[in-house]
């Protein structure tokens, strides 16, 4: 967005605008890749940095241990990886990376980068690679959506999810609720429930549910699972058309939804893009949160009761994939051989089932989910078989070169109509405002 508002503003080409940032971010990406390391010599390790956003901090202690291990088994190539900050963050050092010629060789980010960077020419395809490994075939295969565009594998899953509502049982009790909403008009009466005053001061102290503030990814990944339940699809009615449907009627019904909890002052505004914190579930002050299994590390060690929902429906089930993938970054020969071997151990069933165990996430491979050590930890997590089931309705989002234009703009139509927009003069201004963009951005390409 930044950099789309720089090249708008002085009429310049958006690779030229990121150029201009280069010099900008020249201090911090000297701090965080190594691709510009001359080819190792023969005997000698070639150290590889991969660029990553996992959170919270637990999994990245976990991640570290995997990659340790790697590095032990491998001594000719050692992974470094280095924490750049959360998806939303990341696009501007990237972008800067790459125009400067100095991508790091392997890039974690959700899969809906894709487009921008093979439009880039920034990363390699990887299905000659694939095609031959006998990991293909572990793949859970609903994701392979989410790995392909144009005819080519652009990533590999690092670990799947998808949200639902974590809740706490011992709130739940003590407002006198014995079931978990399962449509939307029964979560609104439970969220109701269970604002309470509970000492008595006159003032609001425990909310029904907190919902994320924003226009950024978190916000749009949380909501467009109530858009697909309340029949929404982004593809429009003409199945040529480019142009995603932002302003349809499940997303009518479901900004509606979110926008009713608030007036009705059963749900809170998390703090402004910050909507994956679980400071105030954790705290009592709220008693439901739209969140992943990958929160599990955090609310075991956190010691406080919890339980998860499969997230209430209004026309259908749905659940929408998440988790992040791995990118092969343009490099050299031999540095990407050397980083398809660490690909190949991280959609393996040894990384899988230990990532699963230690964080939460879900495992990509089906091995590893039929493996005895996942299937008991299952048992002991009960709440992770709400995830794998919400899987079998999970849809992945849209796989295009302009899915950050859409994603903003389903944003800024969300994070308004929580600050008191109307909805459909919010939905209506984002769909103008997206279709000029692509029209502008296809023309170009033209």
């Amino acid at each position: 967005m930044i950099l789309s508002k720089l090249s708008q503003a002085i009429k310049i080409p958006l690779k030229l605008a990121v150029c201009i940032l280069i010099t900008l971010n020249l201090l911090i990406l000297s701090g965080c890749q190594n691709s510009t390391t001359p080819a190792s010599k023969k005997g000698e390790p070639i150290e590889l940095t991969l660029w990553h956003g996992i959170n919270p901090p637990p999994n990245r202690d976990v991640f570290q241990t995997l990659t340790d291990k790697f590095n032990k088994t491998h001594p000719n190539i050692q992974i470094k990886p280095v924490y750049i900050g959360q998806p939303d963050q990341q696009l501007p050092k990237i972008l800067t990376a790459i125009v400067g010629n100095a991508p790091p060789d392997l890039l974690w980010n959700a899969a809906t980068i894709s487009g921008k960077l093979a439009e880039l020419n920034a990363i390699e395809p990887l299905e000659n690679w694939l095609d031959k490994s006998p990991r293909k075939a572990e793949i859970y295969p609903a994701l392979f959506e989410s790995m392909e565009l144009g005819g080519h594998t652009w990533s590999v899953p690092l670990a799947t999810n998808n949200v639902a509502i974590f809740y706490r049982p011992s709130l739940f009790a003590a407002a006198g609720i014995k079931k978990v909403p399962q449509n939307w008009a029964q979560l609104k009466q439970t969220a109701r429930s269970l604002t309470r005053d509970t000492n008595g001061d006159g003032r609001t102290d425990q909310h029904g549910i907190v919902l994320p503030l924003g226009k950024g990814e978190w916000t749009v990944f949380t909501w467009l699972p109530f858009m697909f339940s309340a029949g929404g699809e982004l593809k429009g009615e003409i199945p040529q058309s480019p142009i995603p449907q932002i302003d349809n009627p499940g997303s009518h019904a479901a900004l509606e939804l979110w926008s009713d909890l608030l007036k009705e002052g059963s749900a809170i505004l998390s703090a402004p893009e910050r909507g994956y914190e679980l400071d105030n579930f954790i705290a009592g002050k709220v008693a439901m949160q739209i969140t992943g299994p990958w929160t599990l590390a955090q609310l075991q060690q956190s010691a406080i009761d919890y339980g998860a929902m499969p997230l209430p429906i209004l026309k259908r089930p749905a659940a929408v994939v998440g988790g992040e993938n791995l990118f092969l970054m343009k490099t050299s020969p031999e540095r990407e051989r050397a980083a398809l071997v660490f690909l190949e151990y991280v959609i393996g069933e040894e990384f899988q089932t230990a990532w699963a165990l230690g964080t939460g996430y879900l495992p990509i491979n089906l091995k590893s989910r039929q493996s005895q050590a996942y299937q008991s930890f299952v048992e002991k997590n009960p709440v992770l078989q709400v995830f794998l089931e919400q899987m079998n309705s999970a849809r992945a989002r849209p796989i295009i070169s302009g899915y950050s234009r859409l994603s903003e703009n389903l944003g800024r139509a969300i994070e308004a109509t929580l600050l008191g927009r109307n909805s459909q003069d919010a939905l209506k201004e984002s769909q103008e405002r997206l279709t000029l963009t692509l029209d502008i951005a296809t023309a170009k390409e033209k």
